[in-house]
C-alpha cells in the first residue's frame, strides 16, 4: 500500500526542546512542526516523522503520537528508545521532515460520559490533545504513572483541564502499589469509559482491571511501525481468536476485549 500523496508533506521544524529542565538528561523531548494542514486529527492518531537529513540512515521513519493538532503547528514528546529517536534529537529550527498523517484510528469521544484517561509514561501525549478538545472537559481524570521526574512529561498541561493525579516508580516495590491505585480508580469508572496509553505490562493490568471491574476500555499499543500505512506488515497484535492484525491500520487504539497483550 503506497503512501497517499496528499498525507505526505515536508514540513518546517520550528523548535525541538528537552520537556523540562530534567528532560534531556532522560531522553524526554518536545518537538514543533509547522502543521500542513492535520488540525483535524483526531486524539489518540499518530504521525510517521522521516527527517530529510537521514538519506538511507535510518531506512524507516519514526511514529509519534500527536499531543496537540493546533492550526499553526504540531506537537510532539517523544521518548528516545533507539537509534531514530535519537537522531530526531539532532534536528534544528528550520530543517525539514516529511511527514504523513494522520494515520489509524483515535480515541472515543463521549460527551457528558465519565471517562478515567490512564497514562504510563510517554503515554501521556494523546492525552493533551483529548483534553483540549474533548466537548465535557469536566467529566475526565487522569491517573499517571511515571519514573522520571513529573516536570519530563506535560503533566500540568492536563493538570489545568480535568482532575489528574500522578504515581511515580521509584523501585520495584512501588510497581504493585500503582497497581492497586489503578484498579481502585477503575472500581470508580464500573460502566464508565477508560483509555489507556503505555508499555504493555502497564496495558496488561489495565485490561485485566477492565475485565475485572466491568469497565469499557480501550487501550492504545505502542507496537513498531516501519510504515505506518499497513504495507509492512511489523506491527502487527494478535486477536482472541488468534487473527493478526496491523496495529498501525487497524489501530493504535482498539477497544480492550478485541486485543490480546
Amino acid at each position: 500500500m503506497p503512501i497517499p500523496y496528499n498525507r505526505c508533506k515536508d514540513v518546517t521544524v520550528l523548535s525541538l526542546t528537552p520537556h523540562g529542565p530534567e528532560g534531556r538528561e532522560n531522553g524526554l523531548w518536545l518537538l514543533e512542526l509547522e502543521n500542513p494542514g492535520l488540525a483535524k486529527a483526531r486524539p489518540g492518531q499518530f504521525a510517521m516523522l522521516r527527517p530529510a537529513s537521514w538519506g538511507f540512515d535510518p531506512l524507516w521513519a519514526r511514529p509519534l503520537s500527536i499531543c496537540r493538532a493546533l492550526p499553526d503547528r504540531l506537537v510532539f514528546n517523544f521518548l528516545v528508545a533507539g537509534r531514530g529517536t535519537s537522531a530526531l534529537t539532532r534536528l534544528t529550527p528550520g530543517d525539514k521532515v516529511t511527514l504523513w498523517g494522520p494515520l489509524g484510528h483515535g480515541f472515543a469521544v463521549e460527551p457528558g460520559v465519565r471517562t478515567l484517561m490512564l497514562a504510563g509514561g510517554i503515554g501521556i501525549a494523546p492525552f493533551v490533545e483529548y483534553a483540549a478538545v474533548h466537548p465535557t472537559p469536566g467529566q475526565l481524570s487522569l491517573l499517571f504513572g511515571h519514573r522520571p521526574p513529573l516536570s519530563c512529561y506535560p503533566y500540568e498541561d492536563l493538570a489545568q483541564t480535568v482532575g489528574a493525579e500522578s504515581f511515580q516508580d521509584r523501585s520495584a516495590e512501588d510497581i504493585p502499589r500503582f497497581v492497586e491505585l489503578l484498579e481502585k480508580r477503575m472500581a470508580e469508572h464500573a460502566g464508565a469509559l477508560a483509555l489507556a496509553c503505555g508499555p504493555t505490562p502497564f496495558l496488561r493490568s489495565v485490561k485485566a482491571a477492565a475485565e475485572k471491574y466491568g469497565v469499557r476500555c480501550q487501550i492504545s499499543l505502542e507496537n513498531r511501525m516501519a510504515c505506518g500505512v499497513g504495507a509492512c506488515l511489523g506491527c502487527v497484535a494478535e486477536t482472541p481468536d488468534g487473527e493478526r492484525v496491523q496495529t498501525c491500520t487497524r489501530g493504535p487504539v482498539f477497544w480492550s476485549n478485541e486485543i490480546t497483550l
